[in-house]
C-alpha cells in the first residue's frame, strides 16, 4: 500500500498539500475524463462524413493536428506546471478543451474542425493529460513507489473510456453528432472544478533538497537532449503514438469497411479502456520490481505482434474484441515506465518539462498515424499500408528501447550566473 503521509524526501508533507491517495484519485479522475473523451473522437468520423462531407483524410488531419499541438505545447505547459503548480494549469486547459469540443460541434468545414478538434483540444489535452497530472502524483510518493503510483493513476485514468465511448455512440445514433459533441464539451468543463482538489504548489529546490532541484531549466533540458538514453526513449515513444492514434482515429472506420457494426466498434473502444486500466496497474507494479526499460521492450514487441495477428486473421466481432483486449492491456502501460525512467534519471524538479519533451515525439508519431492513416485510405481505398507501417515502427521501437542507456544521470553543477534561470 502507498503511504499517504510520507513525502518523496522522507519528511512529513505540508499539511496544505493533498495526500498521495487523494492525488491519485483526483489525478486518475482527470485523466479518465480527458483521455476518455479524446479516445472516443474517432466515433465522429462516419456521421460527419455523411452530414457535412468531411473526408477521412480531413478528419484524420484535424486529430493529427491535435496530436501535434498537444506535443508542441506539452513542454511549455509542463514548464508552467513546474513553476506555478498543477491546479491553475489544469483549470485553464480544461476550459480550452471544452471550447475546442464546442467549436467541433459547430464545425461545417475543415477549418472549424482543425481549430476546434485540432488546436484547442490539443492544448486542452496537453494541460489535462499525463504530463502535469503524473508530475503531481510522482512528487507525492517516495521514489521506490513512484512507478507504482503513476501506474495506479493511469489505471484509474483509463476507466471512463468504457463509459464515454458507448455513451457517445448512443448520443450520435439518437440525437446526432452535434449533440454528442456538446455533451463531450460539458464533460471537459467538469475537469475545472475537479482540478481544485489536486493542489496548487510547485516543488521548490528547498523541498526537493538536491542539486537537481536547483539546476536551471535550460541546463536540465540541454543535459537530457545530450543523453543517448533520453533520445532513444523519445524515438521509441514515436512508435507508441503512431500505433495508438491510428487505432483511436481509424479503427471504427476500418471495422465498418470489414462489415463490423458501429456498436461493436464503440464496445471495442470501451474494452480498450477497461483493459488499459488493468494493464496500467499491472505495469506499474511490475515497474517497481523489474527494469522499466526491459518492460518497455516487451510491451512494444507484444503490441506489434498483436497488430500483425489482427491484420492477418479474418476480421470478426470476436477477433475485434480480442484485439481490443490485448491492445488495451498494452495501451498506456508505457506511461508509468517512461515517467519512472525520466524521474529516476533526471529527478523531479523539471519532470513536467522533460516528460513534455519526450512526449512531443509521441505526439509527432500520433500526428503521422492519424493523418497518414486517413491519407493512405483516401489514396488506396485501403488501410493495408497503414497497418504495415505500424508493424515496422513497432519493431524499430523494440530495437531502440533494447539498446537504451538508462543509467542515472548526475546533474550538471549550477553556476552562480545561472541561478536566476532556475526559476
Amino acid at each position: 500500500m502507498l503511504s499517504p503521509s510520507i513525502a518523496p524526501s522522507g519528511k512529513m508533507p505540508n499539511r496544505a498539500s493533498p495526500s498521495p491517495l487523494l492525488l491519485m484519485i483526483v489525478g486518475g479522475a482527470i485523466l479518465s475524463i480527458c483521455m476518455g473523451l479524446r479516445q472516443s473522437l474517432g466515433l465522429f468520423l462516419a456521421p460527419m462524413r455523411v452530414d457535412v462531407g468531411v473526408s477521412a483524410s480531413a478528419f484524420g488531419f484535424a486529430l493529427a493536428l491535435q496530436n501535434l499541438v498537444w506535443g508542441l505545447t506539452q513542454p511549455f505547459i509542463g514548464m508552467a506546471g513546474d513553476r506555478y503548480g498543477p491546479r491553475p494549469v489544469l483549470i485553464v486547459c480544461s476550459i480550452v478543451y471544452a471550447l475546442g469540443l464546442l467549436l467541433m460541434s459547430l464545425a461545417g468545414n475543415g477549418a472549424a474542425l482543425d481549430i476546434g478538434a485540432g488546436i484547442l483540444c490539443g492544448i486542452g489535452i496537453a494541460g489535462c493529460g499525463f504530463g502535469v497530472v503524473l508530475g503531481a502524483v510522482s512528487r507525492s510518493v517516495p521514489a521506490t513507489r513512484r512507478v507504482q503510483a503513476v501506474g495506479i493513476a493511469s489505471a484509474v485514468g483509463s476507466l471512463a473510456t468504457l463509459v464515454i465511448a458507448p455513451f457517445g455512440q448512443r448520443l450520435i445514433d439518437q440525437a446526432g453528432w452535434q449533440s454528442a459533441a456538446l455533451a463531450f464539451a460539458g464533460l471537459a468543463l467538469v475537469l475545472a472544478p475537479i482540478s481544485i482538489f489536486i493542489g496548487g504548489k510547485p516543488v521548490s529546490a528547498r523541498e526537493e533538497n538536491s542539486v537537481a532541484a536547483a539546476q536551471p531549466t535550460r541546463a536540465a533540458v540541454g543535459q537530457a537532449l545530450r543523453h543517448p538514453g533520453f533520445i532513444s526513449l523519445g524515438l521509441a515513444f514515436f512508435a507508441c503514438g503512431f500505433q495508438l492514434q491510428f487505432i483511436t482515429v481509424h479503427l471504427p472506420t476500418y471495422l465498418g469497411i470489414c462489415g463490423i457494426s458501429a456498436e461493436v466498434s464503440a464496445l471495442a473502444l470501451g474494452v480498450i479502456g477497461i483493459s488499459n486500466a488493468i494493464g496500467s496497474y499491472v505495469t506499474g507494479r511490475l515497474g517497481a520490481r523489474h527494469s522499466p526499460r526491459q518492460l518497455l521492450v516487451l510491451i512494444y514487441l507484444l503490441r506489434t505482434l498483436a497488430i500483425a495477428g489482427f491484420v492477418a486473421c479474418p476480421t470478426s466481432s470476436i477477433s475485434t474484441l480480442a484485439f481490443a483486449s490485448v491492445m488495451g492491456l498494452l495501451w498506456l502501460g508505457v506511461v508509468p515506465l517512461v515517467s519512472g525512467l525520466i524521474a529516476r534519471m533526471f529527478g523531479l524538479r523539471h519532470f513536467n518539462t522533460l516528460f513534455g519533451i519526450a512526449f512531443l515525439s509521441h505526439q509527432v508519431g500520433g500526428f503521422a498515424g492519424a493523418w497518414l492513416g486517413g491519407l493512405s485510405y483516401d489514396l488506396t481505398a485501403s488501410y493495408v499500408l497503414a497497418w504495415a507501417a505500424m508493424i515496422v515502427v513497432g519493431l524499430l521501437a523494440c530495437l531502440l528501447q533494447w539498446s537504451m542507456d538508462d543509467r542515472d544521470c548526475a546533474p550538471y553543477p549550477v553556476l552562480q550566473s545561472d541561478a536566476g534561470l532556475s526559476r
